[in-house]
């Protein structure tokens, strides 16, 4: 009921919309803060042309009426010429100002949208995980589509109109004052009939526009979820259900898309035949008040005459014109704040808080054990710590990773993790097994802080991991997910992703520890085979190995291998193991893995359930206590 209750109000240029409004243009003049101004410069001069021509109307009418009764063509002429020589050189100017301002325009607003993007995107890197967990791909990636459009409209098209027409509107209404009060007042009580309308049909367009909007997000996100399972939606035969939930989703962008319209294409005739009636009024108002010789208000002194209603009445029509151009722009402003404020809101998402000072650097070691920071990469590395008395302390990364009682919930209610300790010492490897959900995944979410524990403590060669830059805590991680991502480029590229300043030699060096330098060599163009389509031409368990090089090339002393090989077949799965293995080498290893046979040789096993840890020990200590890992190992039950 609250959802219809608000749906039902009236949207209107409120404080949010023109907050929103006044931060586009805080942003244009940001990025060209002359361009600008010069643009609008130009429009508002243009516009001063385009409403001037009634004042040399009256006055070549007042010549004619002059000079008619006596004949005398060359003293008229000599009035009447350099009136026109006048108009023609601004005509002129006025068309060099519409070129220049048009050619402006489409540069500042190419420019706003590609540096709009930019900031959008660098936001976007700053964003917790947590968001992209919360939000739809396709409703973000709307922003940088839909509502991004709507602003390219607003920047290129509505801002520049209404600057133009409300600048004709007002130099106009000067001109009538000066000319005539009188018709002013009728043109005025038009123009105040064509607000109530617009007022009253607009915001039932503006409403729809708006949700128009978000129903366009929500289509979006649909498609690129079904793209993305697509495999999924054909092996289970979910195309009808499928359909039908693309049906009622489309069928509502149809309803509010229909409905903006509607009203929106009701406005522009309703206001353009009042404007035609406003017309018919003028002339018979006019020639109703010369006939009787009503005294006339104005600021010309002159008496009302034909040479007065006749520009007056080409006034109306530009007046009237004018402003439905302004009421027709309303409906698209809604539209685009709309887009405007989902942008801005994605712009205004907290970014990820990092209150870290440790930092991660090159470390070297001299003969009596001491450890100092050095420029040049040494294979060591040491942590950064800069303390209160203005001293610093460097030491040396050796993988110790500690949890102490650590709880932790994703929402703040349903707890995943309670009262978790987890010791590993440098260069062991920890496995955790259990069922899904059971919270191995969340424990290398913590140790990567992609999430803030509740409560306890985490701490990495004895520092708390809060005190360390995350940025360098995750260098000094490294991972290989379940769910492989690939990147369009060449498998090269692919496995640099790892280490950007890796060498080619390097990079070929990690395939090979993996695994993965067999097949790649029997591609195409074998390292330099291109990827694309998250590597849609390589098998699963392909683009796992090359997961696990690009891992790999990082050398980073500690590694997370989640459900690493769950990919990878029987045969492969031997080949990778043994390059593992020379890659776990000196490293402190967390595995999680439903294969048992992948962790029998961990030195600490740790059996999880529903949060908390109910056995640990090695391999043959859990078989000997016979309880979960045994009856899991020996098949008395499985882990789903």
């Amino acid at each position: 009921m609250m959802n219809k209750a608000q749906n039902m109000k009236k949207p209107r240029l409120g404080k949010d919309q023109i907050k929103s409004l006044g931060r586009v243009i805080k942003l244009l003049l940001g990025y060209y803060p002359v361009l600008v101004p010069l643009t609008a410069i130009c429009i508002v001069f243009s516009s001063f042309v385009s409403a001037i021509p009634a004042l040399f109307q009256q006055n070549i009418i007042a010549s004619i009426e002059k000079w008619y009764p006596t004949g005398d063509w060359d003293s008229a002429v000599k009035e009447i010429l350099p009136l026109i020589l006048i108009l023609i050189v601004l005509y002129v100017l006025s068309i060099a100002s519409m070129i220049v301002y048009t050619q402006l325009m489409a540069y500042i607003t190419q420019g706003f949208l590609s540096k709009l993007r930019c900031t959008l995107f660098d936001k976007m890197q700053d964003l917790p995980i947590k968001y992209f967990d919360t939000h739809r791909h396709g409703d973000i990636m709307s922003h940088y589509t839909n509502d991004i459009d709507t602003l390219r409209q607003l920047v290129s098209g509505t801002i520049p109109a209404v600057l133009r027409s409300g600048s004709i509107i007002i130099v106009l209404l000067g001109v009538m004052i000066y000319y005539c009060g009188w018709l002013t007042l009728l043109v005025l009580l038009g123009v105040i009939l064509m607000l109530i309308v617009s007022k009253n049909v607009g915001a039932g367009s503006a409403k729809y526009f708006i949700q128009q909007q978000k129903s366009m997000g929500k289509v979006e996100g649909y498609i690129q979820e079904m793209m993305n399972g697509q495999k999924v939606v054909k092996v289970f035969n979910h195309e009808d259900e499928a359909q039908i939930e693309f049906d009622k989703l489309n069928d509502a962008l149809f309803e509010h898309g229909f409905r903006a319209n509607a009203f929106a294409n009701i406005l522009g005739p309703i206001i353009n035949n009042i404007g035609n009636l406003l017309y018919v009024l003028t002339a018979f108002v006019g020639g109703v008040l010369m006939l009787l010789n009503v005294p006339n208000i104005s600021l010309s002194g002159k008496a009302l005459e034909i040479s007065i209603v006749i520009p007056f009445l080409n006034m109306t029509k530009q007046f009237t014109g004018n402003f439905n151009t302004v009421s027709q722009q309303v409906n698209t402003l809604v539209m685009a704040l709309a887009g405007a404020n989902r942008v801005f809101a994605l712009m205004d998402e907290e970014p990820e808080a990092d209150e870290g000072y440790v930092t991660l650097v090159n470390a070297e070691i001299d003969a009596n054990g001491n450890v100092t920071e050095t420029q040049k990469r040494t294979g060591k590395w040491a942590w950064k710590h800069p303390h209160k008395d203005g001293t610093l302390t460097y030491t040396l990364l050796t993988g110790d990773v500690r949890l102490t009682e650590v709880d932790f919930s994703y929402d703040g209610e349903k707890q995943v993790l309670t009262d978790v300790s987890v010791y590993a010492e440098p260069g062991q490897k920890v496995a955790f097994v259990g069922a899904t959900g059971a919270g191995k995944t969340t424990i290398t979410n913590l140790i990567n802080r992609f999430y803030d524990i509740a409560d306890g403590k985490i701490r990495y060669d004895g520092i708390n991991i809060n005190k360390i830059k995350k940025a360098d805590l995750r260098r000094s991680l490294g991972i290989v997910l379940q769910d492989t991502n690939l990147f369009t480029g060449s498998v090269i590229d692919n496995i640099r992703y790892g280490r950007l300043d890796a060498t080619d030699e390097e990079c070929k060096e990690a395939a090979k520890l993996s695994g993965a330098d067999d097949f790649i060599t029997r591609l195409p163009h074998g390292y330099n085979t291109m990827l694309t389509n998250n590597g849609s031409n390589l098998s699963q368990g392909q683009r796992q190995l090359i997961a696990i090089a690009r891992a790999a090339v990082a050398d980073p002393p500690v590694m997370i291998l989640d459900e690493a090989t769950s990919s990878i077949d029987t045969r492969t799965e031997a080949i990778v193991s043994r390059g593992m293995d020379k890659l776990m080498e000196g490293r402190t290893v967390f595995v999680i893995a439903h294969r048992l046979s992948t962790v029998m040789n961990s030195d600490v096993i740790m059996v999880l359930d529903h949060g908390k840890i109910i056995e640990r020990g090695n391999h043959d200590k859990l078989i000997a206590e016979k309880g979960t890992y045994y009856q899991l190992y020996t098949g008395a039950f499985e882990l789903e």
